[in-house]
């Protein structure tokens, strides 16, 4: 028994001493040569990958007809586009997963490359731009900024080591929080129960294939909204569709890493069940699509943890997905007679005359300012304390997206305020600068830590980061169009079940295979 005790002891021992590990904490830069086969691929793949992203789409869009003109507005956005385009490609081609950095490049490359690009060539915007053309400008160039501190900010964080101390054989997760066995049972209690509430709530499970009108609807009948705050009803869908998801995220994990939970019948018929539950509450029909793709791209990051090609894919055909797919999703989000019609004259039609509003109502956001001056911090401590009803704090801060839409004197007030607003709105300049660097440093240290969690020397089936990153990587797009007064309940509703669930505690259960 000594014997093995000490062969075990030694194997951990090396595990935590291998190159591997080593560069996944930060101490050993990573190897110069890659894989031969993925060395052939990348330069395959690269130079198409690069022209296309940064050259050729951009060109495409350059070339529409239109009534735009080519001003500094015109310039700046291209730069933006290529730029973008460029960062896009780098995180496809590279070795090293960067999960979030990805997304987030995935993002901006489209909402604030791509398609505000189309909208200055064809000279057409979703959403009217009420003040001077110098608005566009300031916004163009405050977000190209912001992406360039975004980068300083990850290339900060690429220079620290993740941990200063030295992990004991006895612990090679490191430290890292794992789900507690008996608190995730208890989430996948909660999460059938506060399902079945908010199923039940609502009239039953028909009304969730019917259309997102009828949901929305059913919610303003339920009795959950009081007048004038919607805190109530933001909470009872949050906590039917959250637990649901991570219940859901952290099963999949399971059967996806461990060989004892694929062969253990119950864990397999509680994951069939939390499908069909997500099925219901978590669907495309009745649900936003920024959340759906929340739910479909956490599913499969969690489903497949350490495949790059995954990776790879999803960031590759996101940029198609968005400019072919995104925009007519919405075909079963509203009765017929509230559909819009589609009208498809040009390819690039769709990204001047529906959903990408980022940039101008960034414009339009600096135009407001302009005329009541910056906030000093009052609208983000409105998202922050999302919670509170307006019956408690009657001056609680509106969406900056509804303030500006009520200010333009617009009656459809459900838009985008993406996040570089909401630094600008509160703090100017200093306040986009600083607050993406900050994102950015963040984003790339989280980027390294889920790297190493979803490796061997990692924590194991139960890891938390290795699910939180999935989902924070999908619920990117909700947090960078915004507004964030709308996108906090969702994520404090999964902080709150990932920090009840989470043990520090090392578990020689949990780590079996």
């Amino acid at each position: 028994m000594t014997s093995v005790h000490t062969s075990t002891q030694e194997q951990d021992a090396r595990a935590v001493a291998s190159p591997e590990w080593a560069r996944a904490r930060g101490g050993l830069p990573e190897p110069p040569e890659r894989p031969i086969a993925w060395s052939m691929l990348s330069r395959a793949l690269s130079v198409p990958l690069i022209l296309g992203l940064v050259c050729f789409l951009p060109a495409v869009i350059a070339a529409q007809p239109g009534s735009g003109v080519k001003d500094t507005a015109y310039w700046l956005q291209l730069v933006l586009t290529c730029y973008a385009g460029a960062r896009l490609a780098t995180m496809i081609l590279s070795t090293r997963r960067r999960l979030l950095q990805g997304v987030f490049w995935m993002f901006v490359y489209i909402a604030m490359g791509v398609a505000p690009f189309a909208q200055v060539v064809i000279g057409q915007t979703p959403t009217p731009m009420v003040g001077p053309r110098q608005d566009l400008i300031t916004a163009v160039a405050l977000v190209l900024v912001g992406c360039a501190a975004f980068d300083l900010g990850a290339l900060l964080a690429s220079r620290r080591p993740l941990r200063r101390r030295t992990p004991s054989p006895r612990s090679p997760g490191g430290g890292q929080a794992v789900a507690h066995p008996l608190r995730l049972r208890l989430l996948v209690l909660l999460a059938f129960a506060a399902s079945a509430f908010y199923v039940m709530k609502l009239g039953g499970p028909s009304v969730f294939f019917s259309s997102r009108q009828e949901i929305n609807e059913t919610v303003a009948a339920s009795g959950v909204v009081s007048e004038g705050s919607n805190v109530g009803s933001a909470f009872v869908k949050g906590f039917g569709q959250v637990p649901a998801l991570l219940a859901l995220l952290f099963y999949t994990r399971r059967l996806a890493t461990s060989y004892r939970a694929r062969r253990t019948p119950s864990t397999a018929l509680v994951w069939v069940a939390l499908v069909a539950l997500n099925l219901v509450v978590n669907n495309p029909v009745s649900n936003a699509r920024y959340w759906f793709l929340t739910v479909l791209m956490a599913f499969v990051f969690t489903a497949f943890p350490s495949s790059a090609a995954i990776y790879r894919v999803v960031l590759a055909t996101g940029v198609v997905g968005a400019l072919v797919v995104f925009p007519y999703a919405d075909k079963f989000r509203y009765d017929d007679e509230a559909q819009r019609p589609a009208q498809s004259a040009s390819v690039f039609e769709p990204l001047v005359t529906k959903d990408y509003d980022q940039m101008v109502m960034f414009a339009n956001t600096i135009s407001w300012v302009d005329t009541r001056g910056h906030t000093y911090g009052r609208q983000l401590s409105g998202s922050a304390l999302f919670f509170v009803p307006r019956a408690v704090w009657s001056g609680k801060p509106e969406d900056t997206g509804v303030r500006v839409g009520q200010w333009m004197g617009l009656r459809m007030t459900n838009l985008s305020a993406p996040l570089w607003t909401e630094f600008w709105v509160d703090f100017g300049a200093s306040g986009v600068i600083g607050g993406l660097a900050l994102i950015g440093y963040a984003v790339a240290r989280t980027d390294r830590r889920y790297a190493l969690a979803v490796t061997r020397a990692g924590p194991g089936p139960g890891s938390v980061l290795a699910v939180a990153a999935p989902l924070i990587a999908g619920y990117t797009f909700i947090l960078l169009r915004g507004p964030l007064l709308q996108a906090a309940g969702k994520l404090a509703i999964a902080a709150l079940c990932l920090l009840l669930i989470s043990t520090f505690k090392e578990r020689r259960t949990a780590r079996r295979r």
